[in-house]
Order: structure tokens, then sequence, then C-alpha cells
């Protein structure tokens, strides 16, 4: 990776800047980076002493995408197996991950498990190349639920997934653990807590219909969130799970698949976000059992595959603001831009791109920094071949069509 000084000024030149609130594209603008930040968009040339000018002419200038939903520390497809890993491994085997990440255009991600202060800090210095991290630490699961890898058996014994590396979960059940659990991921620096309130695929013993943790736990958990000034995301299937979140207080729900429009209608009435995950259940249903999918996972991928697809048109009607992800898995992650194909065949390409810039700033709550081409933001930029508007194809695959991306002002990726 190359870098820029902390003071350098780089113009992209003659670009068409995606605005990616209004669906369209400001034609033949300047981009100024200056350190970590866009210092100026301008539809004259800017003349700025010393700066070095990259002709971007026909060429789009747009945000660097946010997936909200990722395991950057899931190698293996059967996370039972991931935690077992030795730790060190566990992390080397990331680096690729998040490298393919920031080639394909994604600077910044929200982990929804298992990544923690520590790996932000690494990116963060430049120890290591990856895209922007906002850690949830370990997702909080109850006895037999969605984060509890233990299989079936006469003994059940002490789970101590909460300090392995490739662990995306730790189990704690009751109020007041509760309290106490949420507290250590905080002080552990995670920016937003992960809470599984439903049954799950991944998971061996618990079915998808399964409603997790009691209303009292989840309320605690927001409680806690709420008086460290950040939020809980929940991990929720079926309309009663997520009705039950959303009542409780929690802000975004994650996939979501079989949601209904009745359940729908309170999310925007609460102001809830979702975040899909499409691509997962393709993904898994490809490749799973291959790669090492638990037979029993691979059984409950059907019945939320078809549905989540439904489930785009239900949250759209409702008014329900939906974030990008990708929840991808070991060798899975290479599909992670097929999220915005299969976005795009149902909403368009606007709304697609939206999700994955401005609105997922705004569940990051780094609105006006973060998503946006706009002076003052943080300079996350991709000059990409082609107008995503008219073809979203442009940003899918390894990102072979993105020529440059910055990240913080640096390049990360460049011809």
């Amino acid at each position: 990776m190359t870098s820029t000084s902390p003071t350098s000024t780089t113009v992209l030149r003659g670009g068409n800047v995606l605005d990616a609130a209004a669906g369209r594209l400001l034609e033949r603008h300047d981009v100024a980076l200056t350190g970590n930040r866009i210092t100026a968009v301008s539809a004259t040339p800017l003349d700025i002493a010393g700066a070095t000018v990259i002709d971007v002419t026909g060429k789009t200038v747009m945000p660097g995408m946010i997936d909200c939903h990722v395991h950057v520390l899931a190698s293996h497809p059967n996370l039972g197996t991931n935690a077992s890993q030795p730790n060190v491994l566990t992390v080397l085997k990331s680096l690729p991950i998040m490298q393919g990440m920031l080639n394909r255009g994604f600077t910044t991600v929200r982990d929804a498990g298992g990544a923690d202060w520590a790996l932000q800090q690494a990116i963060e210095q430049g120890v290591i190349p990856g895209p922007r991290i906002f850690p949830s630490g370990k997702a909080l699961s109850q006895t037999g639920g969605h984060g509890d890898f233990r299989p079936r058996s006469d003994t059940l014994e002490p789970c101590s997934c909460a300090f392995r590396a490739g662990a995306i979960g730790r189990v704690v059940d009751g109020v007041d653990p509760i309290r106490l659990a949420v507290r250590e991921e905080i002080q552990k620096g995670a920016t937003q807590i992960k809470l599984m309130a439903s049954g799950g695929v991944a998971s061996p013993v618990d079915p998808i219909a399964n409603t997790q943790y009691s209303e009292d736990e989840i309320r605690a958990a927001v409680a806690e969130a709420e008086a460290a000034q950040t939020y809980v995301m929940a991990h929720a299937y079926t309309p009663k799970a997520i009705a039950r979140a959303v009542r409780c207080g929690v802000r975004t729900i994650e996939h979501g698949n079989l949601c209904d429009a009745q359940t729908a209608t309170l999310m925007a009435e609460k102001g809830a976000y979702v975040v899909p995950t499409l691509v997962t259940y393709d993904a898994l249903a490809k490749d799973g059992a291959s790669l090492g999918l638990p037979p029993e996972s691979v059984a409950k991928v059907e019945s939320v595959q078809r549905a989540g697809r439904e489930s785009l048109t239900i949250y759209r009607d409702a008014g329900v603001k939906m974030g990008f992800g990708s929840d991808l898995l070991g060798d899975m992650h290479k599909y992670q831009s097929d999220e915005l194909t299969i976005r795009a065949e149902v909403l368009g390409a606007a709304d697609t791109l939206r999700s994955a810039t401005v609105i997922g700033a705004e569940i990051l709550n780094r609105s006006g920094e973060l998503g946006v081409i706009a002076a003052g933001a943080l300079a996350d930029v991709l000059v990409v071949d082609g107008n995503p508007l008219e073809s979203i194809d442009v940003l899918t695959g390894q990102g072979e069509a993105i020529r440059w991306v910055f990240k913080d002002g640096k390049v990360a990726k460049q011809p």
C-alpha cells in the first residue's frame, strides 16, 4: 500500500461525482483530498499548488462503500470449527479477507461478531491493510442460541468461547449477566452491541423460528448500550422475533428475511433499520456443504433464501431504511459484491447504492463523514470505470472496474 504525506493534496480531475442521496451524477467535477479529508468538490477546475493531479475524466468518483454486516475473522464456514482455531492463525487468515474487501471498494465495515478493538487499531495505525472496522466484539447469545456452537450431547461443557479470537459470540443468560457482558464488550472497545434474538442458519441446535432472550434481557442490553451512547443490533428472522426486538429498543435488525408487512410497519414507526444479507444464502446453498458447513445448517438455508428477496419489497413499501450487508463466511467472502446485484434486481441501482453509502453512514452514526463525496467528509473515495447508476455490474466481481481506492486519504488500490 502506498500513501501520501499527512498534508499532501490529491486532485481527482474531471470525473463524474456520484451524489448517492439524490441518485445522480455531477458531471465533470474536481475532488480534492488533503490528509484524510475531502476538502473541495468543484464544478470548475481546482488549481492547488503542489497537488498531485489524477485525470479521471469519464470515470465515476463515488464514496467508499459500507458493508454493515461482516465477520472478518470468519475464515471457516463452520463457526464452531472457526472458534477452535489458534488465535494467531485466525487473525492471519483474516488479512486476505480484509484486503479483498478493500479491493472490492468497501472502505468501511461493521463487524457483527468477532472483530475487536485490537484488530481495529491494527488497521487504523497502518500495521495491516483493511477497511475501517466498527467492531461489535463478541455477539451475545443465550444458551442454545445462535451464538452457541456447542453440539448436542449428554454433557454440556462450559463455554470458553469468549476468549477465542475465532468465536463470533459468547454465551450469557440472565438480566444482570447481560448487563455485565454489554459493559465488558464496550469496555473492550465494541462500538455497538450484537444480540442474537432468534434462531439462525449457522448454529447447530436452534431452529430459525425460535425466539431468543426474554424481553427483559433484551431491554437490559438496550439500556446498557444506550447508557454508553451506542445501540443494539439484533440477529432476527421471523416477524415475532423482529417485533419483540424492535419493541424493546433494538435499532437495527440483521437479516430479517421472514418479515411481514405488519412488522415492517412497526419497524418504520420505531425508526428501526434493517440490514438484509441475501448473498450469504445464495453462497451457502452453492458452496456451504463442500466448504464444511454442517448438514443441519445446510438444511436451514432454503427456508430463508427465497423469502429474503421478497422481504426487500416489504421493507421498501413500509418505508424501512435498508443498510447493505453480506454476512459471508470462509472462502465465500469473494461473493460480497453480488449482494449489489441481488438488491439492484429488486430495488434498482440508485436505492442499492444508497444502502451501501448514505444509509450505512446513518446506521454507523457517521452521516456527513462517510458515504458521501462532500467537503469535510473522510477521504474514502472510489474511482470507477463506468456508471454504477446505469449498471451496478461495474462494482461487482473482485473490483476489476474499481481503478482507485482511497481510504482515509491514502491509496489502498491503484491501476
